[in-house]
């Protein structure tokens, strides 16, 4: 095993044993709550910190790619391997992932050492809250280097349950159990399809590593049904339509976990699986037209939706389904290191944002921009690295975002204008004007988020709002460099050589940042919505710019009902079902049961009471039933 794979090897066991050695941790109880809280913590930034060492060391040393794998099991001719697979792809996204998880690890100190709304700690299970985020970073490191798709599959479905632990972490609000069940079951249904799209690519190659499977001659059909099934997956681990719907309910966890899904893992994984397995998708147009639908409808729902919400974290959920959207859209077109690129640059200004969201929320004690604004004086700091990431969001120049959207975007008008990409070329044109209108719409909520948390006037009494402390502030400013300057790197050889040592051959255009007349439109699109957004807020400051949707608001604010929609399809139904099937064991099942139970007792009970009879009424019995047989002989032998 060469230096490489090794890091490659130990890239997830590193937080994988921090997470493990923290879940053996003692209960903290009122005499040890500091001192468990200390090594939890520190179990956790070292796991964080010594994973983001490794992929950093990882990124510099790789030259090209690597592999190796060992057969773990072989199920009846089908090897399941054990190794790595690694490229400068998974390298730079391993780099995101550990990047972020530090940061969350850190600020999570802060943050859930006292609450909102008291000077009490929040939580006294920080231990187990410190190993499940190493455990979610070794999961999501895992699908990033693993070489075989059931290696892949196990990271897959840990992410699902760490997930689920974290957001139900704070069992005092009673929204957070539910958001988390939901998380848990949208995904969960989406992971069928996954899972079956796995073991038919494993059945028709022989094998499940991701080589094997990729130099494999597969029967188009079977390759169409598979990247189908496929895309269910990605579709509930990225939060995309119709399996989105759990991702704002899951803004009830912390707000650092909010940062952790949105940002780097969770979310980011069904592109990565995408890009990971795109020679598949490539030979299987169908697949790329049904996830460029996908991507262009969840694009504009997810901006939509932003556009009325009045919950600080719910705005930022939006814009997360609808930056996947461009990513996922991106993938649709044909340019894998285009998706990639911004999936770099969204985890650093989305990480960004929550984690300044949640220094708001800590400072003023709701999440609710109505009872905000006029933060700007009172806390600068916040202010500014969130005016960075909402730049980077809304694709202001030259902050990060403006240049990965951008090759989206081109990437999308290429294949539109003149057909480059193994997609149909209206998929191309679906995606182009989409992304483009989309444009327009995050800079309008990105604008009016701005303006009504940190301008103007305080509408409530807020008790001496401040920047957040240190072990807070210093993750956030740390994740304003990378959110301002990482667009830059789209114009370096190296780290676009990178980019597309994970997607070979693709059909996109050759560069990920842009210098040309393609800038024109989305510029101007982006200062037109921002510009709505402040001609609104400067009619009336204390009016809510989203009063000039009218009535569509309410449409928007429910994501045009399709969680109602989703409630009244799937989740009544099923309950009936459940209640009917509940119904039918109590009463048969359990009725028969019981039934003929009772009816043992009672002949029994009969039984016995004619054994207990007195002597005189058992010999009158008796004689009773002499003469009847005695009759019943004489009748017959009359007969015969």
């Amino acid at each position: 095993m060469s230096a490489t794979t090794l890091l490659g090897g130990l890239l997830p066991a590193v937080p994988l044993v921090a997470g493990l050695v923290g879940l053996l941790l003692p209960p903290d109880g009122d005499t040890g709550r500091e001192s468990a809280r200390r090594a939890a913590a520190g179990l956790g930034v070292a796991g964080a910190a010594g994973a983001l060492l490794v992929a950093v060391a990882l990124l510099v040393t790789l030259d090209g790619s690597a592999e190796a794998a060992t057969t773990w099991v072989d199920l009846g001719g089908l090897a399941v391997s054990l190794g790595v697979r690694l490229d400068g792809a998974a390298a730079l996204v391993a780099v995101a992932v550990t990047a972020v998880a530090l940061a969350v690890q850190v600020y999570s100190v802060g943050y859930l050492r006292r609450g909102p709304h008291d000077d009490v700690d929040v939580d006294h299970r920080y231990p187990p809250y410190a190993a499940q985020i190493s455990l979610f970073t070794a999961a999501m490191l895992l699908v990033v280097v693993s070489g075989d798709l059931i290696l892949l599959l196990v990271g897959w479905e840990v992410m699902g349950l760490c997930s689920y632990l974290l957001i139900a972490h704070d069992r005092r609000l009673p929204e957070a159990p539910a958001a988390a069940v939901k998380a848990f079951l949208v995904t969960r249904v989406g992971d069928v399809g996954f899972l079956l799209g796995i073991a038919l690519l494993g059945v028709s190659a022989g094998s499940f590593r991701i080589a094997d499977v990729l130099a494999h001659d597969h029967a188009t059909g079977t390759l169409t049904a598979a990247c189908l099934l496929l895309l269910a997956g990605v579709a509930g681990k990225s939060a995309q339509f119709p399996l989105h719907t759990w991702l704002p309910d899951a803004m009830a966890g912390p707000t650092p976990i909010s940062a952790l899904i949105h940002a780097a893992t969770m979310v980011a994984a069904g592109v990565y699986a995408v890009s990971r397995l795109w020679p598949l998708f490539e030979a299987a147009p169908v697949a790329l037209a049904v996830l460029g639908v996908m991507a262009s409808v969840t694009l504009l729902l997810g901006a939509l939706a932003a556009t009325a919400q009045d919950d600080l974290k719910r705005v930022l959920a939006w814009s997360t389904v609808s930056q996947i959207g461009y990513m996922t859209g991106a993938l649709a077109v044909g340019s894998p290191p285009a998706a990639l690129f911004h999936l770099l640059t969204h985890a650093a200004f989305k990480a960004l944002l929550f984690l300044a969201a949640g220094a708001v929320i800590h400072a003023v004690g709701t999440t609710l921009t109505s009872r905000m604004g006029g933060l700007r004086q009172t806390m600068p700091v916040t202010f500014w690295c969130t005016a960075v990431g909402l730049g980077a969001l809304a694709g202001l120049p030259p902050l990060s975002g403006f240049w990965s959207k951008d090759g989206v975007l081109v990437a999308a008008q290429d294949a539109a204008l003149h057909g480059a990409g193994p997609a149909p070329t209206w998929v191309g044109w679906l995606v182009w004007l989409a992304g483009l209108v989309g444009v327009a719409l995050t800079a309008w909520y990105a604008t009016r988020l701005l303006l009504r948390t940190f301008f103007g006037e305080p509408r409530l009494p807020l008790a001496h709002p401040h920047d957040p402390p240190a072990v807070m502030r210093w993750p956030v400013v740390l994740l304003a460099v990378p959110a301002a300057l990482l667009g830059l790197a789209g114009f370096l050889d190296g780290f676009a050589r990178r980019l597309r040592s994970g997607a070979p051959g693709e059909a996109g255009v050759p560069e990920l940042a842009h210098l040309g007349p393609e800038l024109l439109l989305p510029l101007a699109l982006t200062l037109a919505g921002a510009a709505l957004a402040w001609a609104r807020w400067r009619r009336d400051p204390a009016a809510d710019p989203a009063t000039a949707l009218g009535p569509l608001r309410p449409l928007f604010a429910r994501a045009f009902r399709l969680d109602d929609v989703q409630h009244t399809l799937v989740v009544r139904p099923t309950n009936a079902l459940a209640r009917v099937a509940r119904t039918g064991d109590e009463v048969v099942v359990d009725g028969a049961v019981t039934g003929s139970g009772r009816a043992a007792v009672g002949l029994g009970g009969g039984l016995a009471s004619l054994h207990r009879a007195a002597l005189p009424r058992a010999a009158a019995g008796v004689l009773a039933g002499a003469l009847l047989i005695g009759l019943a002989a004489a009748l017959i032998g009359v007969a015969a």
